[in-house]
């Protein structure tokens, strides 16, 4: 009897695995998107089964002995049960991914502009854990290619270690065998460069080669007197990168002395109890250079990308929560 009921079910399985073909094969489909598919294409094999002329029967007094088709479709249904579960969980992930996707790209190659202060830092941070885009900066690209010991990186390793600096030709060269990498397929933040004009035309050229452009310029505008504020009263911790503020973030053990002002002994960094510093230019007078040098130098990139229309300002003098709105309009074109 069951073997004869397992046959049918055979049968009817295979009229209906079509269904599990098309489900599974679906785009960004997960593990769990698979296996839901194939326990439903499985009940609905099952049910083809009792519903088949194959499988119809006039009605017959009750038995002790289970119906071996009807026992199939039970057992086929409760794995569907559980399946379906790992499919519309499986789906949904796959949603959030395909719409973070649709919402942010085509892939994006941008730039994030801003004085000193001007809260670049904390909103890179936010764009970087959103869209899973790497942030590539000066710094890190010309110690990655010195240690690469590329070509590149000898000639980079050959200016540092004589206390020149780097050309323009070769960053921009460094800049694009760096965006090959796998990281940077669905797009790439640029961090400190290009800071001139020249540098912004030459990176120009090389992306204009490989049929690219830069996408989005990010720039964050805030009132002198609250750089000032911002800049005057960070510390940071020398290992980690990891920003504080006397006055908008203090770290748990900052005290003041008579004067109001935080003793620096007990200016520790929340998290390993390190001793914070103050950066030697984190003062009133060299901001005031600084922000020279940004308004003689970096602002006329702005002019240079203004008329394609990518560039964005930022009002990076309101709330961390609002900047972040602004951010995230900009990212999707709003």
């Amino acid at each position: 009897m069951f073997q004869r009921g397992a046959g049918r079910l055979a049968t009817a399985f295979r009229s209906s695995r079509g269904i599990a073909t098309v489900a599974a094969s679906a785009p960004l489909a997960s593990k769990g998107l698979r296996l839901g598919a194939l326990a439903a294409a499985g009940a609905a094999g099952a049910a083809a089964a009792s519903w088949s002329p194959a499988g119809r029967r006039e009605a017959t007094p009750a038995r002790c002995e289970s119906d071996p088709i009807l026992l199939g479709s039970a057992l086929l249904g409760s794995f569907a049960i559980g399946g379906l579960s790992g499919y519309f969980y499986g789906k949904a992930k796959a949603d959030a991914v395909e719409e973070k996707y649709t919402t942010y790209w085509p892939r994006k190659i941008m730039m994030v502009f801003g004085a000193p202060g001007a809260g670049k830092g904390t909103q890179g941070a936010r764009i970087v854990d959103t869209l899973g885009l790497p942030q590539l900066s000066t710094g890190d690209m010309l110690r990655e290619a010195v240690s690469s010991g590329s070509e590149l990186g000898k000639k980079v390793k050959g200016v540092m270690e004589s206390g020149g600096l780097v050309s323009d030709e070769i960053m921009v060269g460094i800049i694009a065998e760096r965006i090959k990498a796998d990281d940077c397929k669905t797009g790439l933040i640029l961090d400190g460069f290009p800071r001139t004009l020249p540098q912004a035309k030459a990176l120009d050229e090389m992306l204009a080669k490989q049929g690219e452009a830069v996408s989005l310029v990010l720039a964050f505008d805030v009132d002198p007197a609250v750089l000032e504020e911002r800049i005057c009263g960070r510390w940071m911790d020398k290992a980690s990168g990891r920003s504080y503020h006397v006055k908008f973030c203090p770290p748990k053990s900052m005290k003041l002395g008579p004067d109001g002002k935080p003793l620096p002994e007990t200016m520790k960094d929340d998290q390993t109890g390190a001793l914070l510093y103050q950066r030697a230019d984190d003062t009133a007078e060299a901001l005031k250079k600084r922000l020279d040098g940004y308004k003689n130098q970096t602002l006329p990139i702005l002019d240079h990308y203004g008329p394609r229309g990518i560039v964005r300002t930022i009002d990076g003098g309101k709330g961390i929560k609002e900047v972040w709105e602004q951010v995230t309009a900009a990212l999707s074109g709003k």
